[in-house]
This record gives structure tokens, sequence and C-alpha cells, in this order.
């Protein structure tokens, strides 16, 4: 079955394009008009009209964003923001449906390198899965694409050759986490190599208690070796990607969330304020919040403490004035964001990834249920190994026995064992997992336009038309 997606139908400068789908599979663009250019491969039995057909393919993707200047992403800047990480190249669909006419701009391509390599996917792909979904939609509004927590110099030509225009920058191997216990002997001595002696007169000098405090010694001792490194280690990545973007605009992320220490108000204040110092623009930052955010769960924590310590990094924000908060594992946060929005307003960008490849998992747990248990027993064997490099505490003996496949898609255990484990999942059963996501595709998209419009409705901007979900 051949199905020609009429919301993807468009005229632009003499040409019209269109997007059809083969179903289940690729998308295939068609061209009444300048083909010059596009390459074929292969032929198809697609629809007898006035169209030529061609591939999707990474050639004919680059020509296509050449020709329609809103397939690019482009940088969002300080409007509401939502990062939609999708991990098997099929989500943009349902994450379109949920965000459309919300006011908040999307992030629809993001991926991080350690996802890339669980996943076999290159930064081109991830973007270029996007872009067609997008085309197909008829998406004309500003969307943006996260190269999400970039930790070296060498990861970033990937993603800039690809054309994103957001970077994270991920600097957690360089933070002092020790700092945080260590004598003031022993801070000093980490100090030296750390422009000790310049700090102080910038961070000692009298001034009156603010409400993320006031630096005395060892507060500041205690910033600048915790944070001094990682901040010039993300002054040097910050320079890297001006350099390889050539001029064109970019928004700049810093994220410390996933060290073992929380980020004080006042050592916000000091990361923020280096990094102004040092030239670098920043677009939003990501602190590390008392608590925990672990991975597709709720919160874990004091809710109360986190206000008052929310209201505090807010604080710090406002005298900045011009880059916004960043959430990071924001998905599934819903005790969270009406606490994000008291303190932050508008001024947000939150970050989302495996609970889009939860919600692919429960379409198996429907329609493919014989697929789905086969990866949930699997994911309990990886998960020892898988979790590794995730702040999660799941643990597989809790998971209470006979529960339904569905009913485990809602159970704190099961739900971050089935999320942590996807690398090792897509290595095993991939193709049957996307081959059953493409056979069900309707019901990928509603799934996920229900779960998002969740996330995203405490962020609607207030002055938006809220009817646009009625």
């Amino acid at each position: 079955m051949t199905t020609v997606h009429p919301d993807s139908v468009v005229e632009y400068q003499g040409t019209t394009y269109a997007c059809a789908t083969i179903a289940p599979g690729a998308p295939w663009l068609g061209i009444r008009g300048d083909m010059h250019g596009f390459i074929h491969s292969g032929s198809q039995a697609l629809p007898a009209d006035s169209f030529t057909w061609f591939p999707a393919s990474p050639h004919n993707a680059a020509l296509l964003r050449r020709r329609l200047p809103w397939l690019n992403p482009v940088p969002l800047g300080l409007k509401t923001s939502f990062g939609f990480g999708d991990r098997l190249g099929l989500a943009t669909p349902g994450h379109i449906a949920a965000v459309r006419g919300s006011g908040i701009a999307p992030l629809f391509a993001q991926q991080s390198v350690r996802e890339n390599k669980r996943t076999g996917r290159t930064p081109q792909e991830v973007l270029d899965d996007a872009m067609w979904a997008i085309l197909r939609a008829g998406w004309r509004d500003p969307w943006g694409a996260d190269a999400d927590h970039l930790k070296t110099p060498e990861d970033v030509p990937a993603f800039t050759g690809a054309g994103y225009s957001f970077f994270t920058v991920d600097p957690g191997e360089y933070v002092d986490n020790a700092a945080d216990h260590d004598a003031i002997d022993t801070l000093q001595r980490k100090a030296q190599g750390l422009n000790w002696e310049e700090m102080q007169p910038l961070y000692l000098k009298p001034a009156g208690e603010q409400p993320w405090g006031k630096f005395d010694l060892p507060s500041l001792l205690k910033a600048v070796v915790k944070y001094g490194r990682a901040i010039r280690h993300t002054v040097h990545m910050y320079h890297t990607i001006l350099s390889l973007k050539a001029g064109a605009g970019f928004d700049f992320e810093i994220s410390v969330d996933e060290t073992e220490a929380p980020t004080s108000p006042l050592e916000h204040y000091f990361i923020a304020s280096e990094l102004k110092r040092q030239g670098v623009r920043l677009t939003s930052l990501a602190p590390r919040f008392s608590g925990a955010f672990e991975k597709g769960v709720d919160y874990i924590g004091d809710l109360a403490a986190l206000d008052a310590e929310m209201a505090d990094h807010a604080a710090v924000t406002a005298h900045f004035g011009d880059y916004k908060l960043s959430l990071h594992s924001g998905s599934d946060k819903f005790s969270v964001y009406p606490l994000v929005v008291k303190h932050w307003g508008t001024c947000v960008h939150v970050k989302t990834a495996g609970t889009s490849y939860l919600e692919a998992l429960r379409v198996l747990a429907r329609y493919e249920p014989a697929l789905f248990e086969a990866i949930y027993q699997y994911s309990r064997q990886s998960y020892a190994a898988d979790r590794l490099s995730y702040h999660v505490s799941a643990r597989v003996e809790m998971i209470p026995a006979g529960l339904e496949a569905a009913a485990l898609l809602d159970d704190f255990h099961a739900r971050e064992v089935l999320h942590v484990t996807f690398g090792s999942v897509l290595d095993r059963f991939g193709a049957e997992l996307h081959a059953a996501l493409l056979d069900h595709a309707p019901a990928y998209q509603d799934g996920l336009a229900r779960h998002f419009e969740r996330h995203l409705a405490p962020f609607i901007p207030p002055e938006e038309d809220l009817s646009w979900k009625a």
C-alpha cells in the first residue's frame, strides 16, 4: 500500500514536493518541476501521477534542505523549548503531533554520542530521520537539532558537519566531586594552576548577600576546585564548535547534571559568571539538583527542599538574564514541572529521550506481546551491565512477579530496566522492533502524542490559545 501524505505537498519557487510511504517502509520524495541533482536508486511502485519519485537517501536529503530552508534546524534562543530524543528514528511523527500548535519550540533531532554508539546510528542519520518526518507532516515552524552530551573535541565534527544547531557540552569528567568534602589545605593545593589568584579579587570583593549566597574564602576555593577544570574544558569546546560552525549561529548549553555532587546556587553563579567572563555565549545551563532525576521515572526526593533550592537557582538565572534553565533527564518528571514553571516561567528547556522508546515498547506490549516478552526477558539479563553508565536505582528482583506486559511499563523497577537496556535490545531485536513499529505506526504516533501532551502542558506559554488540544 502506498500513501502520499497530503500535509507534505508544498510548492516552493516553482517546484512542488511531496512525501510518500510504501507501508511499511521508508519515505520517498516526490518532485514536480526542477529535479536537477536528485538521484534515483532502483524503482518502486509509487503513484502514477505527475511526480517523479526519489528515495530518501542522504544525498537527496542534503539537496532538499538546500531547496527548502524550513527543513534545516536553527538556533531557538530563549524560547521555551523541548528536546525529543528518538533512539529508533521513528518517533518524530508522534512528537510533531504533540507539540504542534503549543507555542513550544521543538528539538526533533537529539542524540548523544553515547546513544549513537548504542543504537548504531550516525548524527547525520538522526537528523535525516527527523527531517523526513518533518517534510511528511508539513511542519514549517523553526526546530532544532541537539548534539547532546558532547565530551571531547573529537565528538564535535560529525554534528557540525550534519548541520546541528544546538550543542550540549558535558564536562562531567572534569568536575572534582571530592571538593565538597576536601579540607582547606587540600583545596588550596588543588587550586594551583586554576587561576586561583585571579579569582580572589573577582569574587571576594565586598558585596551584599544575594539569594544564591556570598563567597568567602572556603566556598570560593571549593567552587574553583570543583568546577575550574570543567569550565576550562567547556570554553575549549565552545571555541571548537565556533570554529567549525564558521560564522553560523548556534545554541550552546553546559550540562553538569550527571555528576555525583549537586550544584549549589552559588556554584551555579560561579559557572555562569566564568563562562560569560571568558566569552562564551550561553543559551542554557543544566545544574545538578539535589535528589534523583533518574531515567524514565518521576523525581525521587524532597519536593519542598527542591522548591527552595530552585528558587535560589532561579535568582541566578534572573541575575544574568540571558540564558535559560535546562532540565535534564526531564522525561516523566511530572511532580517537578510545576516547580520549574513556578521559578522560571517560559525560560526553560526540557530534555527527554528514553521515554519515547518506552512508548514504543508499550505498542509491542499491546500488539506484539511475544516480542515484548522476549525483549523484557533480555533486558533483565542485560541490566547489570547496561546500568553502569546511568544514574538509576531499579533492581530486577524488585519487579513484582506476574505483572501483565502493559503494567510492567508503569512499574518503577521494570521501567528503568527496560529504559537503560535499549542498546542491548537493539543489537538483538532491532530489526524485529522496527518492523513491528512500522506495522503499527498509527498506534505509536497516537501513543506518543498522548504521552507528550502531558509532558508539554505545564510549559505552554500563557499567552497561547489553550484550545489547541480541546
